[in-house]
């Protein structure tokens, strides 16, 4: 193993046992009782290496590598013989710490705990959502509800202000000819203010409703007569430009749909599990 590759080892070593969290105190050396490498837990499979009498499976071999893959920058590193060998040295360290008695100390407890409890999280969320799939005719009934319709988008600028009183002179100076984009620059409060108070196009579902519906009330060229009241404040828009949106095709967000869906199911059905748990927090 080459000096990068080992350092990748320390690395993985680190994001999959959270060795950065962990801290030393607990017993020493001298302390720990010295016997025979202590196994893994059996796992079912291939045996593909043993390390001092403790199998390494293919399954585990599976997933060690699809962790390898998933950590960025480690393209290099992802040959079979390459993980295999990294495997063979997690395993070596591990029983290194079991001979030491690192596995008693309370933060090693709580993080393999941890990552017990995760693991069979992530079982039981693949497992209800391969039973509970989202269909297609779900997804279209969400797309034709939401985008499907054809609708207006607009390209306006806004002054946002503090009152009601303030927008009105920022009205009154746009009536006696002053420009729009200036008095946003010098007024506006809002993150659009050093642009002019340009917002770019939008949709109508993008933006707060007593916002959305002063727009399209709006003909292209003019400003509000009245000052708009949101919760982020008061505002003066000017709409400068408007056109028919064409929703994207079903076939093209279909299955962004169903993920958004799939997400809103499993959250349903946690806080669910929640309503009907004995939930004691101390």
């Amino acid at each position: 193993m080459n000096y990068r590759h080992y350092l990748v080892l320390i690395a993985s070593l680190a994001a999959l046992a959270g060795c950065d969290q962990m801290q030393s105190g607990s017993r020493t050396d001298s302390d720990a009782a010295v016997s025979a490498p202590a196994p893994a837990p059996a796992v079912s499979g291939e045996v593909v290496a043993i390390v001092n009498g403790a199998p390494i499976t293919q399954n585990v071999l599976d997933i060690y590598a699809a962790q390898r893959k998933a950590q960025p920058g480690n393209e290099e590193a992802n040959s079979q013989e390459m993980v295999l060998n990294e495997l063979i040295s997690l395993e070596l360290m591990r029983q290194d710490s079991v001979n030491k008695g690192l596995n008693t100390q309370a933060v090693v407890i709580a993080t393999l705990d941890q990552q017990n409890r995760t693991a069979l999280a992530g079982a039981a969320i693949k497992d209800y959502m391969a039973k509970n799939p989202v269909s297609d005719e779900a997804a279209k009934a969400v797309y034709d509800e939401q985008m499907g319709a054809a609708g207006k988008e607009y390209n306006a600028r806004h002054i946002l202000v503090a009152d009601e009183e303030a927008a009105n002179n920022v009205i009154k100076l746009l009536d006696s000819g002053s420009d729009f984009s200036e008095l946003a620059k010098e007024k506006s409060t809002g993150p659009s203010g050093p642009s002019g108070g340009k917002l770019g196009w939008f949709g109508a579902g993008q933006m707060v409703k007593p916002f959305s519906d002063a727009a399209a009330g709006l003909e292209k060229g003019a400003y509000t007569r009245t000052p708009v009241q949101t919760q982020f404040g008061w505002h003066v828009i000017i709409l400068d430009d408007v056109r028919d949106s064409t929703p994207p095709p079903f076939d093209d967000v279909k299955e962004r749909i169903k993920l958004l869906l799939a997400n809103q199911q499993l959250q349903e059905y946690v806080e669910t599990m929640k309503s009907n748990a004995a939930i004691e927090i101390k």
